[in-house]
């Protein structure tokens, strides 16, 4: 009986080892799940800062040919305009002073100012209304 006793304590003596084994591993496991877990929150941080400067970025440059749009005479930038596709154009026109896009508006050949208004009217149609 006593060497049963022997025998099951050097087993229980074997999976407590295991175990231990086990548990270390686990917490090496955790480690590097928490370093890589941290890398990934950083590069994640670091996208959403470079996303964020490269839409202020282009959102900064529409606005900066915005204003030369705006400035140069109206015959002059009509003439670019008839150039653009009318979804392009209706973009610039959408958010120029309205003095200036009247100008511009103006200038343009008859079909073209007919397209750059369909688009513009349209922009919004699919706009929820409550």
């Amino acid at each position: 009986m006593l060497k049963g006793f022997q025998r099951r304590e050097a087993r229980l003596k074997e999976q407590e080892e295991v175990l231990l084994d086990r548990q270390q591993a686990l917490k090496l496991a955790d480690r590097q799940i928490d370093s890589k877990l941290a890398r990934l929150e950083a590069a994640e941080q670091k996208l959403r800062r470079t996303i964020v400067m490269a839409d202020t970025a282009a959102e900064s440059d529409v606005g900066r040919l915005i204003k030369v749009y705006e400035t140069m005479k109206s015959k002059q930038a009509a003439a670019l305009f008839e150039e653009m596709s009318p979804d392009f154009a209706a973009g610039f026109l959408a958010r120029m002073r309205p003095e200036a896009a009247a100008g511009i508006m103006a200038g343009l050949s008859p079909q073209a100012a007919h397209t750059i208004s369909v688009v513009l009217a349209g922009r919004n149609a699919g706009a929820p209304t409550e």
